[in-house]
Formats: C-alpha cells, sequence, structure tokens
C-alpha cells in the first residue's frame, strides 16, 4: 500500500472544505441552447440493455427509451471469436451479473443533450450514442475486460469510468472519446466521484466481490481496497485513504473496509459511504481524515443472515443527500427498505418498502430522493421532508445507476433504432 502522504492531505483537505460554488452570474452567461434542453433522469436497465428516460420531477412519466445496445450482434460476435474475451463475458454473467448480462451500468448526457455517454459492463467498453437516432457517435473498449461506474466533471466535458479488471480509471472526453488520461488504483475500481470545483477524482476500490469468503475473518482475501484521490488535470495520484486504518481507530476491526456508493456534504468536508456487508453507513472527516460517526439502520428479518447471500457482498447499496445537506437518503438492498436519514441527528425515517433498491439520487428539483427497485422493474421517489414514498414508475429489466441529465426539449426517443 502506498505511504500516506501528510503534505498531499493537507493541501486537498483544504481544498475540498474550502470550495466555494461559482457565481450565480456565470450561470446567467450560460449557452442560449439551453432553453431547447429538458432536464430528465436516465435509468440504465442494466440486464435488457435499454435506458428509460423520464421527468426529473413532479410525477416523472416517461420521457422516452433507448436502446443502449444497438451494436449487440458485433459485439457478441467479437466475443465469441475470441475465447478469453469468451471466458470473462460468461464469468460476468454468471458471477456479479447474477446469471444475466451486464449491458449498462451508468449514463450521462453530454451538455448539449444531444447523446448519452454509456458503460457497458460485460461489452468491456463506453460508447456515445446520439439520443436523435439512436447511432453509436463512438466507443472506447476499456483496458481488461469490464467497465463499470462513471462520473462526470462538474463541466460535463469529461468523463470517468472504472475498468474494474483492470484496477483503472480512464478519464475521456465526452464529446469525442478521446482518452486524456488515466490512473491506478486499488483492487476493482467502482465508485467515482469529481469535487463540485473539478479539482480533483475520488476513486473508491471495492475488491473481489464475488468470491464466498465473506466471514470476517477472511476479509483479508479480498484484495487491496482503497480510495485513491487525483488530480484531476495530469490524473497524478494526490493521496490514498485505507479506511482500514480508519476503521479500526473507529472500533471497527471487523467491517469491511470496501467503500461502496459514497456522497460529499455540500461543502465537502464530509463524505458519507457504505461499507460490503454492512446495514448502515459512516461519516468519514476530510480534515482530520478521521470516521467520526456511524450510523446503524434496522434490519429486515425476513433477509437472511448468510453473508454469501447478499448480492455482491452488498448489504445496503446506494446513498444520497438532498441539496441542503440535512437529509440522507439509504438504499437498504437486501433489507428491502429505503429510507431518509437526518443527517444532525442521524435518526431514520419511516422504512419505505421497496424490492431491492440498488441506487439513490435525487431529483431535479432536489425535493425527493429516487432509488432504483431492481427487484420490482421501477423507481421510487421518497420525499425528504416527510421521508414518506411519493410515487412509483414501472422502468425496464433491473434499473441500477439512475443519473440527472438533458435531452432535447422535443424529444420522445430515437427517430430509428
Amino acid at each position: 500500500m502506498p505511504a500516506f502522504r501528510t503534505r498531499h492531505l493537507c493541501s486537498v483537505a483544504a481544498a475540498l472544505v474550502l470550495t466555494i460554488a461559482a457565481p450565480a452570474t456565470a450561470a446567467t452567461a450560460a449557452d442560449s441552447s439551453a432553453a431547447d434542453l429538458r432536464e430528465v433522469l436516465f435509468v440504465g436497465n442494466n440486464w435488457d440493455g435499454t435506458a428509460d428516460v423520464i421527468k426529473s420531477s413532479g410525477d416523472f412519466a416517461k420521457v422516452g427509451r433507448l436502446n443502449v445496445i444497438p451494436d449487440k450482434d458485433q459485439r457478441m460476435a467479437e466475443i465469441n471469436a475470441d475465447p478469453i474475451k469468451w471466458i470473462y463475458f460468461m464469468a460476468i454473467r454468471n458471477g456479479v451479473g447474477e446469471g444475466h448480462d451486464q449491458f449498462v451500468d451508468d449514463m450521462y448526457s453530454t451538455p448539449d443533450g444531444k447523446s448519452v455517454v454509456v458503460s457497458r459492463p460485460s461489452f468491456a467498453d463506453v460508447v456515445s450514442i446520439d439520443l436523435a437516432t439512436g447511432a453509436i457517435n463512438w466507443r472506447f473498449p476499456v483496458s481488461g475486460y469490464r467497465s463499470d461506474h462513471m462520473a462526470v466533471s462538474p463541466d460535463g466535458t469529461r468523463v470517468a469510468v472504472s475498468a474494474s479488471t483492470a484496477n483503472t480509471v480512464h478519464v475521456l472526453d465526452i464529446n469525442t472519446g478521446k482518452q486524456l488520461g488515466s490512473f491506478a488504483t486499488g483492487d476493482k475500481p467502482h465508485e467515482n466521484i469529481f469535487t463540485k470545483d473539478g479539482k480533483y477524482i475520488w476513486n473508491m476500490a471495492i475488491g473481489d466481490v464475488n468470491t464466498s469468503l465473506d466471514d470476517p475473518a477472511w476479509d483479508w482475501t479480498k484484495g487491496d481496497r482503497h480510495i485513491t484521490v487525483v488530480d484531476a488535470t495530469t490524473y497524478k495520484q494526490v493521496k490514498i485513504i485505507d479506511m482500514r486504518d480508519r476503521l479500526d481507530a473507529f472500533g471497527l476491526k471487523d467491517f469491511s473496509d470496501a467503500v461502496r456508493p459514497a456522497v460529499f456534504s455540500p461543502d465537502e468536508s464530509k463524505l458519507y459511504f457504505q461499507v460490503s456487508f454492512f446495514n448502515g453507513f459512516l461519516e468519514y472527516d476530510v480534515a482530520t481524515d478521521k470516521i467520526t460517526r456511524m450510523k446503524t439502520l434496522p434490519k429486515n428479518p425476513a433477509t437472511s443472515e448468510d453473508r454469501t447471500t447478499w448480492v455482491n457482498d452488498s448489504r445496503h447499496h446506494g446513498i444520497s443527500m438532498n441539496p441542503a445537506g440535512t437529509k440522507l437518503c439509504v438504499a437498504g438492498t437486501m433489507d428491502d427498505y429505503a429510507t431518509v436519514v437526518d443527517r444532525s441527528t442521524l435518526q431514520e425515517g419511516p422504512l419505505v418498502t421497496a424490492s431491492k433498491p440498488y441506487w439513490a439520487t435525487v431529483s431535479g428539483d432536489g425535493k425527493d430522493c429516487i432509488i432504483s427497485e431492481s427487484g420490482a422493474d421501477q423507481v421510487t421517489a421518497i420525499d425528504f421532508a416527510t421521508g414518506q414514498k411519493v410515487t412509483s414508475v414501472p422502468v425496464g429489466d433491473h434499473p441500477q445507476r439512475v443519473r440527472l441529465g438533458h435531452v432535447q426539449a422535443d424529444w420522445t426517443g430515437p427517430a430509428t433504432g
């Protein structure tokens, strides 16, 4: 494990704590074409290779649907012709895919609302798809044999994607697909987060989540799991955060140090994150480099305590925060609920029944938490203020990632494809 570097920790912590939002006047100078755009939510239906596009707030009605694997026949021909690619393709299907192919993990639209960029795990690539025609603009094969979570820069021009079998993150120009840089990570890079000033990228490596060695005594077999922070201009490593030491210091020696979904507070002074096998989340103070609080959420009595039955070492997978930074929303994946938690007191609200909720994000107006119910093929909105369910909207097979984006104002789906 690389040595912890105090000089870099101090500089990055200061930058994160003191980040100041751009003046409101900058928004008024936006391109006039923004008036022709419509804010939406993209819902990636992982097992059937589609993305449903729904309204970003209000009734969350369906706007259109996009096929994200229009080149499926070509990709399958390549895989079937290469024994190594075929082995990895089948391993993804029978392992992390739970017997299904993984055709869409993550997606972000381009700033002009004309294309959407999608990571496709089973095809080990990232593609840009023209929203008007459904055709592929560009394709970037990642290193190794599987692509995973992505993140988009605050200005919308760059997208970072985890290449999970290569322990690498690629950073691409969102319009051309050209690689701008890459950096090494721990084992199995997963979540990526750009800081809101665009200066840093945080990557969380989760290690091997497909083995049956899930007892805490065997946690060391899961690999090298740590957070890698890099400069988002040079892609050089700034610091490494190994949560093993921080968890031990907090008295959690039996906890996994595989950081799963995570979210910063609005001022980026705190990071709230989930770890494998835990029904709850932890609070990490960036400036002091310490875990400061832990929240344990209720267990569902119907959930098996056999860890090998939990999907990809998850117990809870999905966390978001309202724009004011006062409420957290947590997807209790294996416990079949979601709940809103008061950030100050860490008191949870009502447990909203949900079928294997796999992700949590925020509606366009900031009022609702949006979860993907992968077990029920729907997305559900939960009011941050009351913690109560607002509505559910049917989508495709096994929705996972949900991201805010934009389409052209009159878009209802591709004209062809």
